[in-house]
């Protein structure tokens, strides 16, 4: 089944516990976010310390909630432009503002999660694969309809063989 609109955005808001999503490409090519990459490119820059944004505030929300969420994205070196920009403008603010981000370089070692697509899951139970184009371009979300102990694997590995971001860019 696929999930638009309401429906994904309901997805989104009414998890009980938890939400966590498993990011595997180098560039996520979303039209909302064109004048601020352009902006990025451009060299300006945004004071991670003071930012503030309906996702920063509903993350806030969630964890006066006791509600989390969190990712990790499979990065490989030299990082792309985009997950620069990706970093600097969206992590570091999600990070502070409660977001559990982690990040899985696999530039000198195997990928555990090789093949493994995009997905957000929710409570641990049900799962959404994110499907994107070439381009990183999102071409569709579908509700996983089977067994999510795959997921709760690859999540585990991915949260095991990762590293905090704050960590990682600290490095």
């Amino acid at each position: 089944m696929l999930l638009d609109g309401d429906e994904w955005r309901a997805t989104l808001r009414d998890f009980r516990q938890e939400a966590w999503r498993l990011e595997t490409l180098p560039r996520y090519c979303v039209p909302q976010e064109a004048e601020e990459f352009d902006a990025f490119r451009a060299g300006r820059r945004v004071d991670s310390r003071a930012y503030s944004s309906p996702y920063t505030e509903d993350l806030d929300r969630l964890r006066r909630e006791g509600k989390r969420k969190g990712r990790v994205h499979v990065v490989t070196r030299p990082l792309s432009e985009y997950l620069h920009f990706e970093f600097s403008r969206y992590y570091t603010p999600h990070v502070r503002a409660g977001e559990d981000i982690r990040i899985l370089d696999v530039t000198d070692r195997t990928n555990p999660l090789s093949g493994v697509p995009d997905f957000w899951m929710f409570d641990r139970s049900k799962v959404v694969l994110m499907h994107y184009e070439e381009d990183g371009r999102q071409a569709g979300r579908e509700l996983y309809e089977g067994d999510p102990a795959p997921f709760l694997e690859y999540q585990r590995i991915a949260l095991t063989e990762s590293m905090p971001f704050l960590e990682y860019v600290s490095e």
